[in-house]
């Protein structure tokens, strides 16, 4: 089955979480004991793994100095999911509507 230009499927948002998650699973390190050696929170680490809480700058640094993952693709991947996320959302989209709607007559 093809598929045209009007009936594409809509992109997921990739939050930076599952690519850590998926870091985490495949050098088969426990969440808890790698929140444990590195000092962090496990209940903020599991939030941020399953893409509950933003993965913020500093802690996409410390990821960067624990696994090697490049601390500017994780700002950007959160960057571009906060982005998706807030175009899909209802209320942001009909405000958006509403303001171009006022700029059109400027």
């Amino acid at each position: 089955m093809g598929t045209s230009a009007n009936n594409l499927q809509s992109f997921r948002p990739y939050h930076p979480g599952e690519l850590i998650k998926e870091e985490l699973e495949c050098r088969n390190i426990k969440q808890k004991d790698f929140a444990k050696k590195f000092e962090l929170s496990y209940t903020a680490l599991n939030e941020i793994l399953n893409a509950k809480r933003p993965v913020t700058t500093e802690f996409a640094l410390l990821l960067e100095a624990a696994l090697g993952i490049n601390a500017d693709l994780l700002v950007k991947m959160q960057t571009e999911y906060n982005l998706e996320t807030a175009r899909k959302n209802a209320t942001i989209i009909e405000r958006i509507n509403k303001i171009k709607k006022i700029a059109a007559v400027f």
